[in-house]
């Protein structure tokens, strides 16, 4: 992945969605030749000089200071997950090193882990890494993400399952929400991992065969997965609205524990508990 493009192309897609208004300042009317904050408003709004600002735009980010890089935060009002990724590029952007994509590592799940996952027999559970392959599952939530599983590639993975799996149309209730927080979940990996050969394999293919990957993609937008609700369609027991949990493993680094559960007492639970049992001798295998 071109580390300084994505440092390029990210600052100048945030402040394409600003206006002088937006960051307190005049407008004087007249065609603007640009989409959004022009370089200077950036630069002014932020407290550097236009060169300095610039030349970071260029993806020359070379002893720009913490004060600096917050200071552009703000300018282009950045949350928590964009200030991250702005960090990750900027870092990644100034590594003197510059592995050329080294084949990654199989990944794997301590014991320990699968062990837990096991006990949670009534949480759908699994543990993703950053690519979003799922490297190990319980039971339950092998069940109730088992349309992912049809597909006999391993790791099953969520990016692919989304843009290049017909079911996933019909498994998600809304599959452009769905679409979009996967790449911009893949997009936060890309801006930590820039030289993770896997990754780039796995984005050179979703962008290859999806068109609508490509062009959410080319948008920048970054998001992190901490917490939400999974509203999914499932093929035994219909309509199911789960909330997640995303917690990191602290003696795995990369790595996240995903659980979902469902209110106490609502039709969403009640789905959950008929389908732990149904699948009880059913579950596809995770070989």
């Amino acid at each position: 992945m071109a580390v300084r493009d994505d440092l390029r192309e990210f600052l100048t897609s945030r402040r394409a969605k600003l206006t002088p208004a937006d960051v307190g300042l005049p407008d004087f009317g007249g065609r603007r030749r640009v989409v959004g904050l022009r370089r200077e408003e950036v630069a002014l709004v932020a407290g550097i000089s236009v060169e300095y600002y610039v030349r970071l735009e260029r993806g020359n980010a070379t002893g720009m200071s913490e004060s600096v890089l917050d200071g552009v935060s703000r300018a282009l009002q950045l949350d928590d997950a964009e200030r991250s990724h702005l960090h990750d590029l900027v870092r990644a952007a100034n590594d003197s090193t510059r592995p050329r994509r080294p084949r990654a590592k199989a990944q794997q799940v301590r014991p320990g882990v699968q062990q837990l996952l096991d006990a949670m027999r009534d949480v759908p559970a699994f543990v993703q890494n950053g690519r979003l392959d799922i490297l190990a599952i319980n039971q339950l939530g092998m069940a109730v993400f088992s349309e992912m599983f049809v597909d006999p590639q391993r790791p099953a993975n969520f990016g692919r399952f989304v843009f290049l799996d017909p079911r996933a149309d019909g498994f998600y209730r809304d599959w452009n929400s769905a679409a979009q927080q996967t790449v911009a979940i893949l997009r936060v990996e890309a801006g930590r991992s820039p030289h993770d050969r896997a990754l780039s394999d796995l984005v050179g293919q979703l962008a290859t065969r999806s068109d609508t990957f490509r062009r959410l993609w080319a948008s920048h937008d970054v998001r992190e997965h901490r917490t939400g609700v999974k509203s999914i369609t499932h093929p035994v027991v219909g309509d199911l609205d789960l909330t997640y949990e995303a917690l990191d493993l602290s003696a795995s680094r990369g790595l996240q524990l995903i659980a979902y559960t469902a209110r106490p007492d609502s039709p969403d639970s009640d789905a959950l508990r008929m389908l732990a049992s149904y699948t009880a001798s059913e579950v596809p295998t995770k070989s």
